[in-house]
């Protein structure tokens, strides 16, 4: 009641501070005041996290390790396309296993704490894997790889802990929740869209490992958050419950993977995920060095990526205010028709047919990357929302934590599998004469899911989809609310992405 009724103040100071504040003074302010008010509620160091792992080292960071490592594979390390598919697979490795991630700063705390050493941790893996890769010479490729994988590995990690972190805030300030949730979201797309748009510019001036290099920063805040995470110490804790906690969250998971309709939906979303072959080093190499292709520059591949993004936002906001009210097996039908279709605009591209209609590549590149990442987010987005009704309550955080490790297998099989296509065919540094039919094969096999469509539930997007005995599992394996992880960003998972 207390809680409320300073709520309740709160917002009603900003509501009239911003009813002070008229035109364009008002629109500018209006950001800062809720920024102040999130602080004001939750503590700076909270805002602090989330604004640093969503939107620097995810969002800005992400978007240059994209784009550095593309150009490290292929000009550092000279490997080819179908090798670097193969390695940008097992880099992703880390993401795999986030339900582990996510059971360790859970239940076992270091130190007193459950959160701050976990960033620590995070931050050191990012600064001595970029470190290493910037600073070193002629790196070895398993070198190079291990250290592409940690650094992943400290991305990984700081996101499963402020995942719990806006749990736990979710749960002690449950009308913040919205927000924070926007925060995250904002955070992310702000952070991507200026990484991808600066990531050509940085490679053109400073290279590739001059990028890793850049990478540290974000590494280093993150390492910052846990030295100013404001968390309660907990000197006393009873480290013999751990491996109890343990097999209890795994025998929960189990018990509700069993049920066939918890099983049938994630299958899908394997199969739909893993059938869309990534073939996106591929197409980089074709747009980069094929004399008879694009030969994109360091800054427009940036810029192209960049823009789509922003096609990746405007999914979001689709679906968010048309879409998401529609049953989740015609949304499942149509985006996933949808997004083989678009995969035929590679074709146009490959064939130069857009030439001979007057468009230019940059131009055609930007219309095909706005419309694959819209309709990638729009396929992703009710996967997602499906994916939160099928946790049983109780272990909600790790259960979804481990439909993303499930989704990200799928994007690893996706990934090799495109690399496996590639090589096949004998695409190569320089051989792109069979490129289009690698194109045409992923087209078909994207659209292949639609024959499983049938183990996607019917029902009403709004209404409960486990069935009761599954439901009432709360009763049994719910324990202090504080104690349980709650994964519940929805976010960040699409561009690991």
């Amino acid at each position: 009641m207390v809680e409320g009724k300073n709520l309740e103040e709160a917002s009603g100071g900003y509501e009239e501070e911003n009813e002070s504040k008229k035109g364009f003074c008002g629109c500018f302010c209006l950001p800062i005041l809720w920024f102040k008010m999130l602080a004001t509620e939750m503590h700076w160091s909270f805002v602090f996290g989330v604004v640093v792992v969503y939107g620097i080292s995810q969002g800005l960071g992400g978007a240059l390790s994209r784009v550095g490592t593309d150009y490290y594979m292929k000009d550092v390390q000279k490997v080819q396309p179908s090798e670097a598919q193969i390695y940008g697979g097992i880099t992703a490795i880390p993401w795999i296993v986030k339900p582990l991630w996510g059971l360790l700063t859970d239940v076992l705390p270091i130190f007193g704490y459950r959160r701050r050493p976990y960033f620590v941790l995070a931050g050191c893996l990012g600064v001595v894997s970029m470190l290493l890769l910037s600073l070193h010479e002629k790196l070895h490729l398993v070198l190079a790889l291990l250290s592409l994988t940690a650094g992943s590995a400290g991305v990984a990690i700081a996101d499963v802990t402020i995942d719990a972190c806006v749990a736990q805030n979710s749960i002690s300030h449950p009308s913040l929740a919205a927000d924070m949730q926007s925060l995250c979201a904002l955070s992310s797309s702000i952070g991507a869209l200026v990484g991808y748009f600066i990531s050509g510019i940085f490679v053109h001036l400073i290279g590739p490992k001059g990028v890793f290099g850049l990478l540290t920063i974000p590494a280093g805040l993150v390492f910052l958050i846990g030295i100013m995470l404001d968390e309660p110490h907990m000197p006393n804790f009873a480290y013999r419950q751990v491996n109890q906690k343990f097999l209890d969250a795994g025998k929960a998971m189990w018990a509700t993977l069993k049920c066939p309709d918890v099983w049938k939906p994630c299958l899908y979303m394997y199969f739909s995920i893993a059938l869309s072959l990534d073939i996106h080093e591929g197409m980089f190499y074709w747009y980069t060095d094929s004399k008879g292709g694009p030969l994109l520059s360091q800054e427009k591949v940036g810029y192209i990526l960049s823009i789509g993004s922003a096609g990746s936002l405007l999914g979001a906001i689709l679906y968010q205010n048309v879409l998401k009210d529609h049953p989740f097996r015609d949304l499942c039908f149509w985006t996933q028709l949808l997004f083989g279709l678009s995969g035929m605009l590679d074709l146009i591209l490959v064939f130069r047919l857009n030439l001979k209609f007057g468009i230019s590549d940059y131009f055609f590149i930007v219309i095909d990357e706005s419309v694959y990442q819209m309709i990638g987010r729009l396929k992703w987005m009710p996967l997602l929302v499906l994916s939160s009704k099928l946790c049983p309550s109780g272990i909600e955080g790790t259960f979804f934590a481990l439909l993303m490790s499930i989704d990200n297998v799928g994007l690893l099989s996706a990934s090799w599998g495109g690399g496996g296509l590639l090589h096949i065919l004998k695409v190569t540094r320089t051989n792109f004469d069979n490129l289009w039919l690698v194109i045409l094969i992923r087209n078909i096999l994207r659209i292949s899911p639609l024959c499983l469509l049938y183990l996607i539930p019917r029902g009403d997007p709004n209404s409960s989809i486990l069935p009761t005995e599954i439901l009432d599992t709360k009763e049994r394996t719910e324990t202090q609310g504080t104690e349980n992880i709650e994964l519940v960003s929805l976010i960040n998972d699409v561009d690991v992405k």
